[in-house]
């Protein structure tokens, strides 16, 4: 048997290759597509042996995209380089932002899809949903062409789970109605105003609904937070964390942060099963770029934040200091993306560029297993 042909676009790390080596499918990857260098020089460290064109889709002929016989073609972010080819590819998965779904680009491509014979499903995804402590809400298209339909198949609908499980929450309504369902189960991801649990929770009854109780931290976010890190379905972030070292000092958050933005970070314990999605400001800007980890466990939130807007600015520091708050390490983010401890990247990649190159990236394990259910 042939292995599979596959054509990457907008490869930018190579997430989608690991994907498809994850999925044990046996295929090659003919080239892959980016303009982007830091990327690029990533990708090369990883997959040396797979051609890599640093130019624009725009930029390749007909005759170079026909020259490589391709059967499958992985993307992300979407474009519609199929419409100009001569030979469409057999399969088709593709990777988007959540409102992806509800755009017009969404809406052309579908209708492509069919005009060009193609049976699809589309997801709304998050790592969650295979216990992974990360919120990364993604859109993602399969499709295959010329081919019975999927046997989970929804037509006008996004499901919001694998087809093996949950039978009863796979189908969501008309995408319109899915918009409010999924946002508020992701609202750390929206809000980014996302504070941890306190020791505490008796008094939470007697409050009114939307009251704070510390940190910015209202009553339904508690209970929330609570449900996630008692949801023995996810594991925890212990799992995916470094051992501590003397370099991880230089991922302590400063001072000067900790005063700005101590009431908006997404504090988290290694004991918890949640964080909210990394972007690509991750370290560079605090406010809503990802969740900071607490590695002082025995420190509780509540006793640091209570009446701390009455402290003096001095005090105030030595209190969150005792928190000893870091940023979650770039190999601990590609943890959690589900990229294997052999994937690395150059040293002259400096840190704020991994953040940079893993906020734009994706989750392995996630569309490993989209491939696998685009080939049965």
């Amino acid at each position: 048997m042939a292995a599979l042909r596959v054509l990457e676009l907008y490869s930018g790390i190579g997430g989608m290759h690991q994907a498809l080596r994850e999925s044990c499918t046996y295929a090659e990857v003919v080239a892959a597509v980016d303009v982007n260098t830091l990327a690029n020089d990533v990708y090369k460290h990883n997959f040396p042996s797979t051609p890599l064109w640093a130019k624009t889709i725009e930029g390749i002929t007909l005759k170079e995209f026909d020259r490589l016989s391709f059967d499958m073609i992985l993307m992300s972010p979407p474009c519609q380089p199929f419409t100009r080819l001569q030979k469409l590819p057999k399969y088709l998965l593709l990777e988007n932002v959540k409102g992806f779904e509800s755009s017009s680009a969404r809406n052309e491509l579908l209708q492509t899809l069919a005009t060009c014979g193609f049976k699809y499903q589309e997801f709304l995804l998050s790592p969650t949903c295979l216990g992974i402590p990360n919120s990364r809400l993604r859109y993602f298209l399969i499709a295959k062409l010329h081919q019975e339909p999927f046997s989970f198949q929804a037509p006008s609908q996004i499901l919001t789970r694998f087809p093996d499980q949950d039978p009863e929450d796979l189908l969501k309504e008309e995408v319109a109605d899915k918009v409010g369902e999924t946002s508020s189960s992701l609202l750390s991801e929206e809000k980014n105003v996302d504070p941890n649990i306190g020791p505490d929770c008796s008094s939470k009854k007697s409050l009114p609904k939307g009251a704070f109780l510390f940190k910015l931290e209202t009553v339904e976010e508690m209970e929330r937070k609570h449900n996630q890190d008692n949801d023995s379905s996810i594991q925890m972030l212990k799992d995916f964390l470094e051992e501590e070292n003397e370099e991880m000092s230089q991922y302590f958050l400063p001072p000067k942060s900790l005063l700005r933005y101590a009431l908006l970070l997404d504090i988290v314990k290694p004991t918890c099963r949640r964080s909210t999605c990394f972007t690509k400001g991750y370290g560079h800007y605090v406010e809503g770029t990802g969740s900071v980890l607490q590695t002082a466990v025995d420190v509780q939130l509540e006793s640091v934040f209570k009446h701390l807007d009455e402290l003096p600015e001095e005090e105030k520091l030595i209190k969150l200091s005792t928190l000893k708050l870091r940023y979650f390490t770039p190999r601990e983010i590609a943890n959690l993306h589900g990229f294997p401890l052999e994937f690395g990247f150059p040293e002259k990649i400096t840190v704020k560029q991994c953040y940079r190159l893993l906020g734009n990236s994706l989750n392995v394990h996630v569309v490993a297993k989209l491939i696998s259910i685009l080939l049965e």
